[in-house]
């Protein structure tokens, strides 16, 4: 099975630059990146499962999917502001790359924006015109994020690994880990556990703040799985730690 995050025909890596690999950000780029592919992949089929005036299922819905956009956003502003600009001024070979991934963030920022009142109304209504019109945004955004998160890790972290040190690649999870509430936070890491595999589940668990790790397994796990199930009503609930 070929891997998502593999290259494909006429992309290019940004060059590298000479040293040591300092930091694992690429293996932290693919974990989180994981999670959203899944998210988007579900959300046209989510907005879809809520029959017409059902708006209390809309609203639940919703809900998670505003949460979904909310970590997305939040994730590529920590990379604006923390990534990029020190990847432009080490690796000036890498502008080109930087420019790219820059220009596909504002593409996701746009359609983000657009999303936002579409899926307002369609949770006080949940009429069928904006539930359809809601599950065509999200294919759309999804579309563009399978472009997006996979040419990130494949063409630019890389680079990100030999000219950012550990610390500073931990502060983009600490960026987004700040803008959120702890319930918020622990509900998030179960869906965030799994839809990695298990060696990758266990790497990332190391890497969460202990605070968030204890508050997961005292009410974390619990609450994913009841909102998976909420959900995906009669599905299984995957497996996380």
């Amino acid at each position: 099975m070929t891997d998502f995050f593999t290259m494909q025909p006429g992309e290019t890596a940004a060059p590298l630059p000479p040293g040591p690999v300092l930091c694992t950000g690429s293996a932290g780029m693919r974990r989180i990146h994981r999670f959203f592919l899944w998210a988007y992949d579900e959300a046209p089929g989510l907005v879809r499962s809520v029959g017409a005036s059902d708006t209390a299922r809309a609203g639940y819905v919703g809900e998670v999917l505003g949460n979904f956009d909310k970590v997305l956003h939040i994730h590529h502003e920590g990379e604006d502001l923390l990534m990029y600009p020190q990847l432009e001024q080490r690796a000036p070979a890498c502008a080109l790359h930087v420019a790219q991934m820059l220009e596909q963030h504002r593409q996701v920022t746009q359609r983000l924006e657009v999303i936002e009142p579409v899926r307002l109304r369609w949770m006080a209504t949940a009429d069928d015109e904006s539930g359809a019109e809601l599950a065509a945004r999200y294919e759309d955004l999804s579309a563009v994020l399978k472009m997006h998160l996979r040419r990130e890790v494949t063409e630019v972290m890389p680079v990100a690994d030999r000219v950012m040190t550990e610390e500073e690649m931990n502060g983009l999870g600490q960026h987004s880990i700040e803008q959120f509430d702890k319930k918020f936070l622990v509900t998030y890491l179960g869906m965030v556990l799994a839809t990695n595999p298990p060696t990758d589940r266990k790497e990332l668990f190391k890497e969460i703040p202990a605070p968030v790790r204890l508050g997961y397994r005292v009410i974390g796990r619990r609450m994913y799985r009841k909102q998976y199930s909420t959900l995906f009503p009669g599905r299984p609930v995957p497996e996380t730690l």
